[in-house]
This record gives C-alpha cells, structure tokens and sequence, in this order.
C-alpha cells in the first residue's frame, strides 16, 4: 500500500487562486460591420481576440418598412452580395466564436408600432438569419447565434415583446442569444422595459458618450455607481462597453493600463460580470486595444 501524502500549501494555494481567475474571467464582444477597412469577418474571428462578433446593423426594420442591412463598405445586401459571408460567419462558430446580428445603430429608420408588428418582426429575423427558412436570406444559409438590440431612437414601446417572440424560438432547437446595448445611464431610456423581461443573455452597457457614468482622469466612482446599479437590476451577463480609442466616441475612452489596473479589478467580483465590449472592430485594429487587455478581461 502506498504512503499517504499531502499536498503542499502552495500547491493549494495556485489551485485556489486558478478557481477564483477562472470564475471571475470574462469575454470581448466586439462590433464589425461599419468600416470596410476593418478586415474580414473570418479574420476577425480568427484573430483569437474575440468571443462574440455583432454583425451591425439590421437599420431599417419596422412598421411596415422593408428591413434594409447595411454593411458599410464590406458588401452590399440588397443585392444580394452578403450571402457569401456564410462561409465567414460558419468558420467564426466553427472556431467557438457567436456571431450576432445587430438591429438598430445611432442612424436609420427602426420603429415598432405594435406587439404585433414587433411578432413579425421576430418572424423576419427568424426566417432570414436564424433558424427559419427564406430565399433571400441577405447573409446566406449560415444560422447566426442570436440578435443584439442597439437601439437609440425610434420609440421606447414593444422591444419587450420583440424579446419575447425571439426568444420563443430558442424552443425550436438551437438556442437564440440575446442581447442589448443600453446606455450606462439606469434605466435606459430605450431598452428599460425590454430588460426587465429578464430575457436578455448579454447587455453590453455603453459606458461612453455619457460623461455622468464614465471614468474620468483616474476616478472611477462615477462607473462604479451606474456599474453596480446595473448588477442589481439587470438579469444577464453584463459587459463594460468601451470605445477602443478616442476617434471612436466623444469621451468615455479607458487607457488600457488605467482599464486592467483600476477599473476592472473594481467590477469583476460581480457574478454578473461578462467581460468588455469594444466598438469597433475598425478602431481596435488602429490600437491593438483587445490584445492588451485580454489577458486581464
């Protein structure tokens, strides 16, 4: 029989402090779509930098309009020269990265008129770029993961009810992702009512473009305050939605050293903690902002 050992104090201890690195480690979503100089979808999944890549925007959807995506300079939709991204979008899930459509933006034309107008809604995005089945998919037949609501204008009525039709889906068999994109002020002026259905997976808060949320030359209150206020109401995985340099956004830019010494050591004890989400993929590119927070994220 062999002798009993026990296992040494820092062997202990390392295990320890993996669980808690572990537990308290979170992921990058990143928006693409805006820029054509930003590279591939492929690529961008391929870079290793990411988790999660929001396809932006679905910008006209609604009352009746015909859905329009637009896709900057990468390919023009309404003519039907996206479809090749299907392979893009497959090799980024093949990779274990989720690809997201994101419907909304700071410009276009997006409105729901009504419960039901927001079920056909939910059907449309279903048929063309989920699980459902049309012969004008403007992607192609790739299935993307789920729809993130960016939504900064429009109206404040039925979001709630878009979540719940897209959410129903998730029933058909591969679950459908949700997310938002809220602005750090709480409640958000948008998406309040649709967050409270307690539906949403992953709700990236804008912590920029509104000075009485953000950090601010060293001080973190300010962050932390609206932070903890949308851990204490907000169900999901919740992310610090961050430009990747100052051309992105009019202020709320973290320097990478301030974001990995001060303020995520500040907010990653939540359990609700997701990660960081970056707009965008164009001027993380210019910085090299991911790679030099992802191994503290």
């Amino acid at each position: 029989m062999a002798s009993k050992s026990s296992a040494s104090p820092v062997f202990l201890i390392s295990i320890i402090l993996a669980l808690a690195v572990g537990i308290n480690s979170g992921e990058i979503a990143v928006y693409w779509g805006q820029n054509g100089g930003e590279g591939s979808l492929a690529d961008t999944c391929a870079s290793g930098n990411y988790n999660i890549v929001n396809l932006a925007f679905l910008v006209v959807f609604g009352n009746g309009q015909a859905p329009v995506v637009n896709l900057a300079g990468h390919c023009d939709p309404p003519s039907g020269g996206c479809t090749g991204l299907s392979s893009d979008i497959k090799s980024c899930q093949a990779g274990g990265v989720k690809v997201m459509l994101s419907i909304g933006g700071s410009a276009g034309s997006y409105y729901l008129a009504s419960a039901d107008d927001a079920k056909q809604v939910a059907t449309y995005l279903w048929d063309n770029f989920l699980g459902g089945q049309s012969s004008s998919r403007p992607l192609g037949d790739a299935v993307l993961d789920g729809i993130d609501f960016d939504i900064e204008g429009g109206t404040t009525q039925h979001w709630d009810d878009l979540a719940r039709s897209l959410s129903a889906y998730s029933s058909s068999g591969k679950k459908v992702y949700l997310a938002a994109a809220p602005q750090c002020p709480y409640p958000d002026a948008w998406l309040g009512g649709a967050l409270q259905t307690g539906l949403f997976d992953y709700v990236w808060v804008q912590f920029y473009n509104n000075p009485s949320c953000e950090y601010s030359s060293g001080n973190i209150a300010n962050l932390q305050d609206a932070w903890n206020q949308w851990t204490s109401n907000t169900a999901g995985k919740i992310f610090l939605g961050l430009p990747a340099s100052t051309e992105a956004a009019n202020n709320g830019f973290i320097p990478a050293s301030d974001l990995t010494s001060k303020v995520l050591p500040a907010i990653k004890g939540s359990a609700k903690y997701g990660g960081v989400m970056l707009w965008s993929k164009y001027y993380d590119d210019q910085t090299g902002y991911s790679s030099s927070i992802k191994g503290s994220v």
